[in-house]
């Protein structure tokens, strides 16, 4: 018995070792250090953005170093979600905050729905199809994309002014609200729509031409093929388009404000412009509340990422073939 320990002893011994391993293992551990030591900065950030919402105080971390207590409440929590504003800021502010989130989700799922439409339809027909000036369309398209959106607002605003606005002259009510999200959508949309083009195109040109024409020579339509064929292969990619989308929409701040806010005189708010409602005047702010506001503004955007890594990195991995 004691012969056989040894033995095997000294088979766990001699087993030879990859000589790759180790140098892999360390490239490893210096790439995750490096990711966490560069990500410190923005988790410290948010650690105490949530410290800050639970606080009868702003949190700046000088607590820790000096040794003060949190002291922690709720009440900011309980008057965000009730929408009891006015006795924390001492101003007539009175908000829905669901019915702000709501409009927060309608803007976001309408420019994921508008963007994943068009970048789907855009990009097979320039993967697919072959028409004049085609090459010289997806460069304007892309050079688009390397305008910020900022730079285009006036234009964006222009075009408000010439049509949606003359057109909803004297129109009230739900029709004019219904008309100002529609334009606010496809205003933030079009910001999305170029880069997403290429992105969709990528992934239909990984899809060999030989199954397309399989359906096409069976007899289905072009679109019947775009559909039942083609669509399937790239859920990935569709999927991940709805996502970055959606997350673009819900954490836009200039368009809503310009076109939703501003259009509206004030009666309809999303989280973005709620938050910036809340530190209008620092001097006047509750800064625990805006903490909390923003808090609840994070959640989703921090959940969609943790939830879709994979997906998120197909599509920017998707590639592009010109």
């Amino acid at each position: 018995m004691a012969l056989a320990g040894l033995l095997r002893r000294r088979v766990r011994v001699s087993r030879p070792v990859d000589a790759e391993t180790y140098p892999k293992r360390r490239l490893t551990l210096v790439i995750a250090a490096a990711v966490l030591l560069a990500s410190l900065p923005m988790l410290t950030t948010y650690i105490l953005l949530v410290l800050s919402s639970f606080s009868e105080t702003l949190v700046t971390g000088a607590e820790f170093l000096e040794g003060k207590p949190i002291r922690f409440t709720l009440r900011y929590w309980e008057a965000l979600l009730s929408g009891r504003l006015s006795a924390i800021v001492m101003t007539p502010v009175t908000i829905n905050v669901w019915e702000t989130i709501l409009n927060t989700l309608i803007v976001a799922l309408g420019v994921s729905l508008v963007v994943t439409l068009a970048s789907t339809l855009a990009g097979y027909a320039f993967s697919r199809m072959r028409f004049r000036f085609r090459e010289r369309l997806m460069e304007l398209i892309i050079l688009l994309h390397a305008f910020p959106g900022v730079t285009l607002l006036i234009g964006v605003y222009l075009l408000y002014i010439w049509t949606l606005a003359s057109l909803l002259h004297g129109v009230g009510g739900a029709g004019r609200a219904f008309a100002v999200f529609a334009y606010t959508i496809l205003a933030r949309a079009s910001l999305e729509i170029p880069m997403s083009v290429w992105m969709m195109k990528g992934f239909f040109d990984k899809i060999p031409w030989e199954v397309e024409w399989s359906a096409l020579i069976d007899g289905a339509s072009r679109i019947r093929t775009w559909l039942e064929v083609m669509l399937p292969q790239v859920k990935p990619g569709i999927a991940a388009l709805a996502i970055f989308s959606f997350l673009a929409g819900w954490e836009d701040f200039i368009y809503v404000y310009v076109f939703l806010y501003l259009g509206t005189e004030g009666k309809y708010l999303t989280l973005a412009t709620l938050i910036d409602q809340l530190v209008g005047n620092l001097e006047t702010a509750e800064l625990p509340l805006a903490a909390a506001a923003g808090v609840l503004y994070l959640l989703p955007t921090i959940a969609f990422f943790a939830l879709t890594q994979r997906l998120l990195l197909e599509a920017y991995t998707g590639g592009v073939k010109a």
